[in-house]
């Protein structure tokens, strides 16, 4: 069978829930769902789906391979659309979302070169720190940085991954000394996000093994422009992006701590509803962030 074709329908069936509903969408006979389906797991030489008589569910390896499968046919529908509406120009209103920082110092100057290139474009863009549901807020496209979620309508593009820093002032520093650990920092002032998820410990990457120390938090803030400023001000030391602490670095503003010990990066994607991204205005944005964005965050 044609591998592509079973991959399309292996797609169809996890997001329709069911061979029968896949059948039904694709024309296809339940036998013929079927067959795609065993012709996969035999090419792979494993199962994709677990199958009783009243549930379907995905194994941890078919989770994996949907994921790939959706890129895959994904990337050709663009590379087919592409070839098609090359003389397609962008047009209408976008809403888009974002992380802060990440919006601020990298989204907003990419922004406003696109919608130089393409004028009849304008854009609601929608900076915030907490999880936004694409469906409901009405997003076309969402940067979002940090694990992916299961998302059956969504289409994720990989960007470069998401770094962070840990930083202090000079200041600080010759007052309050310079942390050689991260377990070091348990002796010092922190400055952290406030947001359920950060808490009160930091995690590092060191020599190769993820490690988390406890911090002594003097200050929480839920943003991180007021988390830089507080840290410029000689409060304490702050983990936050690279984008955001980079000027301040470079012009010894910042000193970066503890350089054999990272922040672990974070993942970052664009998403767009699959069943939306060849709308021009869509693609060429999608494109021109993934051009743009390749070699890194750092601008």
């Amino acid at each position: 069978m044609d591998k592509l074709q079973s991959m399309s329908v292996f797609v169809r069936v996890v997001e329709q829930g069911s061979f029968t509903a896949a059948a039904e969408t694709l024309r296809l006979s339940g036998t013929m769902i079927g067959l795609h389906i065993k012709g996969l797991e035999q090419h792979l030489g494993t199962r994709l789906l677990n199958r009783t008589t009243r549930r379907q569910s995905l194994t941890a390896f078919g989770q994996e391979y949907y994921q790939r499968c959706r890129q895959i046919l994904a990337d050709i529908d663009d590379a087919e659309s592409a070839a098609l509406n090359l003389q397609q120009s962008a047009r209408g209103h976008l809403k888009v979302a974002c992380p802060v920082s990440l919006g601020v110092h990298v989204l907003t100057p990419l922004l406003a070169q696109f919608l130089t290139q393409w004028p009849e474009v304008t854009v609601d863009l929608v900076l915030s720190d907490r999880v936004l549901d694409m469906a409901d807020e009405g997003i076309d496209v969402r940067i979002h940085i940090g694990p992916l979620e299961q998302m059956n309508s969504l289409v994720a593009r990989p960007l470069p991954v998401y770094r962070s820093l840990v930083c202090a002032s000079p200041a600080y520093l010759e007052r309050a000394g310079v942390p050689a650990s991260p377990h070091e920092l348990q002796q010092h002032r922190c400055l952290g996000f406030a947001h359920p998820s950060a808490g009160h410990e930091w995690g590092f990457e060191q020599h190769g093994r993820a490690v988390k120390v406890p911090v002594n938090l003097v200050m929480a803030i839920n943003n991180g422009e007021a988390l830089r400023q507080a840290a410029l001000k000689g409060l304490g030391i702050i983990m936050q992006p690279e984008v955001l602490l980079a000027e301040d670095v470079q012009a010894g503003k910042l000193r970066v701590l503890l350089p054999d010990c990272t922040p672990p990066a974070m993942p970052v994607h664009i998403l767009t509803f699959a069943d939306r991204q060849q709308l021009p205005k869509i693609r060429l944005l999608v494109a021109f962030l993934l051009e743009q964005m390749q070699a890194g965050f750092q601008l």
